[in-house]
């Protein structure tokens, strides 16, 4: 019978090493995965930057859904290089053809007084808190840090953007501004469900937070009591990841689109019309904006608001609730996001439908005209806002 250090010495004569130099020079290369195969309690002491961590206990039903590509260089270590001695033997025989195990593992590299960080971790309460999430592969605790490190604004605190921060705030999204100065009217409760009726008259940002907060104390509300305008609107969009869009009215709209282009922040429309919604993604960097889509404003006449011609009260809940999980989708670099393709929503025949939007090649308000755009607001029935003339 084999002895343990006969496994060993055969698991190794299978499998690629190298030292820790050999290791840091490496994992610097493009594409390459640095793996931590320690227990939690190990990683949360200290790791190499940017590892990917996944226990050795759950390496086989995990690593194909962090690491879909078998082609992709895996540089594993654990605390001393035994452990990630079985688990290069392992990737390899589930088809991984690039992988190399750190012998002397992260003691070795420590005593090296080599490039090391303390990992920002999960708390107990946040485990069980998001457990669920914690449970998707495809999300695990580096992508719930991810949520709870991400920055999104949401335009408005009345019913598209109700569920979507109470979604966003529930999966724990780390900060969640919102813009509104309006204040809770009862006409508001059939459908804005961020507020209730004990909150009748008082700013609507000040009840949002109020419930947010109720709901997970681990997410900061940012609250902006404001008209968004010309003025303030770069200031206000700066830092954000992901725009969430629940305005009503199409100046605020082509105003953001112009804001969100010129800083390259995606952003994530929906809009709302009696029985009838739809959403889409506005990724200035890789795909069409809301001017590829509508190049100029309709006339005020041939687009009533929700005031003007009514909505059904639940309907806001699900779109909006479809640009929560387009929001996590962004963040967490998640599926195939609805950039460059608009999804309505028919409730009265209840279906989907989807339609392309492609760049509009006359279209100047562009990333890659981004220092020469002006952020300036809708007169009227204004046709698209010049760029600034180049320099000479």
């Amino acid at each position: 019978m084999a002895s343990f250090r006969d496994l060993l010495a055969s698991t190794k004569a299978e499998i690629r090493e190298v030292t820790t130099a050999e290791a840091d020079e490496r994992r610097t290369d493009d594409g390459v995965v640095t793996l931590d195969v320690r227990e939690p309690d190990e990683y949360e002491q200290g790791a190499l930057p940017g590892a990917l961590h996944i226990p050795r206990g759950t390496l086989e039903t995990s690593i194909e859904m962090q690491v879909p590509d078998h082609a992709t260089p895996l540089v594993v270590y654990c605390a001393g290089g035994t452990r990630s001695a079985f688990a290069a033997k392992t990737l390899t025989d589930l088809g991984y053809t690039d992988v190399v195990s750190v012998v002397g593992g992260f003691n070795r590299w420590k005593d090296e007084d080599r490039e090391w960080v303390t990992p920002a971790t999960l708390s107990a309460e946040q485990r069980n808190r998001y457990k669920r999430h914690l449970l998707l592969p495809e999300v695990g605790e580096t992508g719930q840090q991810e949520l709870l490190d991400a920055k999104v604004l949401l335009l408005g605190a009345g019913g598209l953007g109700s569920p979507a921060a109470m979604y966003l705030a529930a999966a724990g999204v780390g900060t969640l501004g919102i813009i509104d100065m309006d204040v809770v009217d009862a006409s508001n409760l059939q459908r804005q469900i961020l507020h209730n009726v004990d909150r009748i008259g008082d700013r609507k940002v000040d009840s949002a937070k109020k419930t947010l907060t109720l709901l997970n104390p681990d997410v900061n509300v940012v609250t902006y009591d404001v008209r968004l305008g010309a003025d303030n609107v770069m200031q206000i969009l700066e830092g954000y990841d992901v725009i969430v869009d629940g305005t009503d009215n199409f100046p605020t709209r082509f105003l953001v689109n112009d804001a969100s282009v010129k800083l390259g922040i995606p952003v994530v429309h929906g809009s709302i019309f009696r029985f009838e919604g739809m959403i889409t993604v506005f990724d200035p960097k890789n795909g069409p904006t809301y001017r590829d889509m509508v190049p100029e404003p309709p006339p005020a006449d041939l687009a009533p608001s929700c005031a003007e011609a009514g909505v059904l009260g639940v309907l806001p809940g699900i779109v909006g609730s479809i640009q929560a999980i387009e929001t996590i989708k962004l963040i967490l670099g998640l599926g195939d996001p609805l950039s460059g393709r608009l999804l309505t929503y028919d409730s009265l025949e209840q279906s989907f439908r989807e339609y392309k939007v492609q760049v509009d090649p006359t279209n100047e308000i562009t990333y890659a005209n981004r220092d020469r755009i002006q952020v300036a607001e809708l007169e009227g029935q204004c046709l698209p806002l010049p760029l600034q003339a180049p320099p000479a």
